[in-house]
């Protein structure tokens, strides 16, 4: 028999082993795990950074404060004039019927100080208006582009009409083809 004190050969192949392999899909899951963990944390932080609640943790952009009345804001001033009712025909071209165009509408300008200069210059602005519908088509107002375009024509006229005050919108109340 062996000595207490000596080794045998089986137990020197035990402790030279090599651990057995791992499994195929363990290695898989490990790489899956480091990439979706940075991932998730950017995606947490650039949603809290754009939600905003991050920004304001850091101190970067301070709290807002608290309105008496958040419920209701002020509503903001708003400087206007209301046109009489035009009524003018349209250009019907040759060989079409007779088209008429009812318009009214607010002129909406950039400061109370413009209000009374438009107001004085009120006929020459009714002029522009009116010399300029007479010489549309009744096409040319067909759709949203034509009211659109019509608005943006009224808003270049009634600037000139009325310098040095900036109209910055022509609402229309009412506009009527027939």
């Amino acid at each position: 028999m062996a000595a207490a004190g000596t080794k045998q050969p089986a137990d020197t192949e035990t402790e030279t082993e090599t651990p057995p392999p791992e499994p195929p899909g363990k290695n898989r899951r490990r790489r899956l795990l480091f990439l979706a963990i940075p991932v998730l944390v950017a995606g947490g932080g650039a949603g809290l950074w754009f939600g905003g609640p991050l920004p304001r943790w850091l101190g970067l952009r301070k709290p807002r404060p608290a309105a008496a009345n958040d419920a209701n804001p002020a509503m903001p001033v708003v400087h206007s004039l209301e046109l009489p009712e035009i009524i003018a025909n349209l250009n019907p071209g040759p060989g079409q019927n007779a088209a008429f165009i009812k318009l009214q509408a607010v002129v909406e300008l950039a400061s109370a100080r413009d209000v009374a200069i438009a107001r004085a210059g009120l006929p020459r602005l009714l002029d522009l208006f009116q010399t300029y519908l007479r010489e549309m088509r009744p096409e040319e107002l067909a759709g949203s582009a034509g009211t659109w375009r019509l608005r943006e024509e009224l808003i270049a006229r009634a600037n000139v009409a009325i310098a040095p005050a900036r109209v910055t919108d022509v609402l229309f109340t009412e506009l009527l083809v027939q």
